[in-house]
């Protein structure tokens, strides 16, 4: 695994912001289809844990590493949408989750993802992550449930 993690630019949010889009059903992982999403993405003073994951000098994705409470880190992820769903998903995800386990040492890593991602959630439970809990979330103007899932570092 060549991935490098560094602390994403203003210039690279914008890129990811604004120019990765997905097909079908996963265009909901748009970062334009929520305001508030976005606005988030874009906010320079949450940039200190949020990386760009780049291989070959390559920009392949991103991951947020949010600290919870019981020595908790919370991930978000995306990758970019022209290598999704070509069996590159494990490998990526477990390249963010080392980088946690060796910046953050935590207990456990968490994440939540729509329950209409079963490509998603297929390569979390063939890592490792369990399932949780089933939520709903207000996100793209409307309710959509969400499955949090936790591994045990």
């Amino acid at each position: 695994m060549d991935y490098a993690f560094e602390i994403m630019t203003q210039e690279q949010a914008e890129d990811i912001a604004y120019n990765w889009h997905y097909d079908g059903i996963y265009s909901f992982y748009d970062m334009e289809a929520d305001e508030e999403d976005l606005a988030a993405f874009l906010d320079a003073n949450k940039r200190n844990y949020t990386y760009v994951v780049t291989k070959d000098s390559e920009v392949v994705g991103f991951f947020s590493f949010n600290r919870t409470e019981n020595n908790t880190i919370d991930i978000g992820l995306g990758m970019r949408p022209d290598l999704t769903g070509g069996g590159s998903g494990s490998e990526f995800i477990k390249a963010g989750m080392e980088f946690a386990k060796s910046t953050y040492s935590p207990d456990k890593i968490t994440l939540s993802v729509a329950t209409f991602n079963q490509r998603a959630i297929k390569v979390y439970r063939k890592i490792g992550f369990k399932d949780v809990e089933t939520f709903m979330q207000d996100t793209n103007c409307s309710s959509f449930e969400f499955l949090k899932m936790v591994y045990y570092c």
